[in-house]
């Protein structure tokens, strides 16, 4: 499924910085995954598919309360940022937990739930992020 919307709007210095910062923000919080033993931390470039939110954050980590320490690392560091986390989704079931952050969104799954779900096979056309 590929969805593609287009904009017109002019580039502007504010908006490639709301850019900057959120490409950075989504390197912050697959760093955070990974200093926390987080496993298969990607970050997909959601810009040309959805006009929602520009990167996705996927990582996998192996219990519960793994993915609850993520989640409140990755939350800690982006408030220390200035960021404000919009939305919190499956932290009380804990296997798969979503960090709603404006332009970025984090998803954290335990292996069974990132297998079903394939986010990244969903989203195939969104070219990954190197960081």
């Amino acid at each position: 499924m590929k969805i593609v919307t287009t904009t017109s709007e002019p580039r502007t210095p504010e908006g490639d910085l709301a850019k900057s910062l959120a490409l950075e923000h989504s390197r912050l919080c697959a760093r955070v995954a990974l200093d926390n033993k987080a496993h298969d931390v990607l970050i997909l470039d959601m810009r040309a598919i959805t006009p929602l939110f520009d990167y996705f954050v996927l990582a996998t980590g192996t219990s519960r309360r793994q993915i609850h320490t993520i989640a409140e690392e990755i939350d800690a560091a982006m408030r220390a940022e200035g960021e404000t986390r919009h939305g919190l989704e499956g932290y009380e079931p804990g296997r798969w937990v979503v960090l709603d952050y404006g332009d970025v969104v984090v998803h954290l799954f335990d292996p069974d739930k990132r297998a079903y779900y394939m986010l990244e096979d969903l989203f195939a056309d969104a070219p990954p992020v190197k960081f």
